[in-house]
């Protein structure tokens, strides 16, 4: 009997830090017309971890809510943001037009975007990795709008927000979704040089930008491991004169698009933001191949791809090789139509394999 509470105490030793390093069971969180939670403000975004899921279902009326993910999951175990289809296939909508914020969370540049990635206060500031947003249809950040921010003041948008805006992340995935209607599409950013492994796929990017201003693209990435693959680009709104997809990324791949329209359909440029961009050795090999690039007569800009720089520091131009193949363009124009323009005679172009149809006539 004097030795039972030593061999206690010895299984408690050892199975209480098995129980610490078990995981936590993942939560999975409905949100919709009889779901268990009627609105997405009601998921605890501060809170979220490894393996948990929102489920956002489809219903006609749009999701007028805006928040921002700042925590992390695992590489085997991301957090899934996933919008549920309609019967027809239809996609929740959520709209910032008149959309609300939680008051649970609170973060900077709510003017930015629709949906924010990566820096708050609550959740705490810290860089969101192994996220994975699906299937939702994301629009209205426009200047022309309001929204009401968590502490219920009614905000304008700012002339270049984002449906969805990616201020930091690692190992982000955005798939199957349609961003339109507002001032860029996608915009993700480099300011702190930690935003890496980003892949964009299967997605519908169309309908955005500013009438009258060249700075507002359908996307606005600058990010280190940044992979376009089989998205829809469509032409930007009416009166726009943005770029269809704009990049400041190191390590960048497009393959597989459909990019209609732009004022450039593809403008690969420096990494202006961070000199973390520039001195990663992906930054000097872009890949763009098995695309379809069409311009349409009066599109804008006669080059289908800049590639270079355009800060004007050519000390931080791209300086690579540009790696073009298996593409196929078709050029509408009336005028002179320009495959490709190299920023400075420090840049390098393999180009071979491309499909090149122009309408008018040439020298």
């Amino acid at each position: 009997p004097g030795a039972r509470p030593f061999r206690t105490f010895r299984w408690l030793a050892a199975f209480v830090p098995w129980l610490a390093a078990s995981p936590v069971a993942a939560t999975n969180y409905e949100v919709g017309p009889g779901r268990a939670l009627a609105a997405i403000a009601e998921v605890p975004w501060e809170a979220l971890g490894p393996g948990d899921t929102v489920q956002i279902h489809y219903r006609p009326e749009p999701y007028r809510e805006k928040w921002v993910i700042g925590r992390s999951g695992t590489a085997q175990a991301p957090i899934v943001v996933r919008g549920e289809l309609g019967p027809n296939g239809e996609r929740p909508v959520i709209s910032g037009d008149q959309a609300t914020t939680p008051p649970a969370l609170d973060y900077t540049g709510e003017s930015r975007g629709v949906l924010k990635i990566g820096t708050s206060n609550v959740p705490p500031e810290s860089l969101p990795e192994h996220i994975v947003v699906e299937n939702l249809e994301i629009r209205s950040a426009h200047a022309a709008y309001t929204f009401r921010d968590d502490h219920g003041v009614t905000q304008s948008y700012a002339q270049n927000a984002a449906a969805l805006y990616v201020e930091r992340a690692r190992h982000l995935t955005i798939r199957n979704c349609v961003l339109h209607d507002s001032g860029n599409g996608l915009f993700v950013g480099a300011f702190y040089g930690d935003t890496r492994d980003i892949t964009i796929e299967g997605n519908w990017i169309h309908g955005n930008g500013n009438a009258g201003s060249i700075y507002e693209h359908n996307t606005y990435t600058a990010a280190i491991g940044i992979v376009y693959a089989d998205n829809r680009f469509g032409p930007l709104r009416a009166g726009a004169s943005g770029n269809n997809l704009k990049d400041r990324s190191a390590g960048l791949v497009v393959r597989n698009n459909w990019i209609e329209g732009g004022n450039r359909q593809l403008d690969l440029v420096d990494g202006e933001d961070t000199q973390v961009i520039v001195d990663d050795p992906s930054y000097r090999e872009t890949f763009v191949y098995g695309n379809v690039l069409i311009e349409p007569d009066g599109a804008g800009n006669s080059q289908i791809i800049h590639y270079g720089g355009d800060s004007g520091d050519e000390a931080i131009y791209r300086k690579g090789t540009l790696h073009l193949f298996h593409n196929t363009v078709v050029s509408n124009r009336s005028g002179n139509t320009t495959l490709l323009r190299l920023s400075s005679d420090a840049e390098f172009a393999d180009v071979r394999n491309n499909v090149l149809y122009v309408a008018a006539t040439g020298d």
